[in-house]
């Protein structure tokens, strides 16, 4: 068997599609774990949610538009993203400001789909499937190389602003009491998780990129209370899922590559519920130390 998977793995790096899908998903899985810790941690998952609504629309707005699909993403879940922090505290979207922006994004998503598909699909008629499901083996070389130094941005700013972030997390009234600007990184943090989002729609697509950004960190936040070490096993966990989801899916073509990143990301997740796997609390402020 480890015969068969390895000489399989060989074959598929031997496929240039599958190359540039690697080196993307690499980059992006890992930015997904790390962003996806804090969501998980901060309890804004909703606002990740939020957003693949938003990446969804914003892609749309820019196809309808006649912009390459990358400009709406980006431009529409970083905007998207200060403006919910805004409409929180501290910069900390809440579940009211979210659901003020919800349904609105979504009807502008509906508008700007049919826009497209009347005006504009002629031309690429499979754009609007690829924003829902992601393209991640369509990737060129370019575009593979361009979504790994952008995610590899993303995971380097995160790690910038870890620590303090940690702090403003666990106890935001000690960290804003200490001098720590909790306001200025919440909105730094909703920025970068809009970025991410952007990223994570070109692998898994609008409607699946929660699925990357929030089992891992959910798994990893039940296996340790640790911040720094669930941190780093969130990244982990997103980028295994990734590995795995893109080789079941070159084993099996009739498997979409997204569903096997988010079934092999969901099935860890879901394997810290089995008897035992030792459940951690959540993390505290004195787990900063280590």
């Amino acid at each position: 068997m480890t015969i068969l998977a390895a000489s399989g793995w060989t074959a598929a790096l031997g496929h240039p599609f599958f190359q540039h899908a690697l080196l993307a998903g690499t980059a992006i899985a890992a930015a997904a774990g790390l962003t996806g810790y804090f969501l998980v941690l901060r309890a804004q998952v909703f606002t990740g949610d939020a957003l693949s609504h938003v990446a969804f629309t914003g892609a749309l707005a820019a196809l309808a538009l006649g912009y390459d699909l990358r400009i709406g993403l980006f431009a529409a879940t970083i905007v998207v993203a200060l403006l919910l922090g805004t409409l929180g505290k501290r910069g900390r979207a809440d579940d009211v400001a979210i659901g003020s922006v919800f349904s609105w994004i979504l009807g502008l998503g509906v508008f700007f789909l049919t826009l497209y598909t009347t005006s504009r699909s002629a031309g690429n008629g499979g754009a609007g499937v690829n924003v829902l499901f992601g393209s991640i083996f369509g990737m060129s070389a370019a575009q593979a190389l361009t979504a790994a130094l952008v995610a590899a941005g993303i995971c380097a700013a995160v790690l910038a602003i870890a620590r303090p972030l940690l702090f403003a997390s666990v106890d935001e009234a000690v960290a804003a009491a200490r001098g720590v600007p909790v306001r200025l990184l919440g909105f730094a943090f909703l920025a970068l998780a809009g970025a991410c989002a952007a990223e994570a729609t070109q692998a898994v697509g609008a409607l699946l990129l929660l699925g990357l950004l929030a089992a891992p960190a959910g798994a990893a936040q039940r296996l340790t209370d640790r911040p720094f070490r669930g941190l780093a096993l969130s990244a982990a966990l997103a980028v295994a899922a990734m590995w795995v989801g893109l080789g079941l899916s070159y084993a099996v073509p009739s498997m979409p590559p997204s569903f096997g990143i988010i079934a092999a990301a969901t099935s860890a997740y879901a394997a810290t519920f089995l008897p035992g796997i030792r459940r951690r609390t959540a993390p505290t402020a004195a787990g900063l130390t280590t």
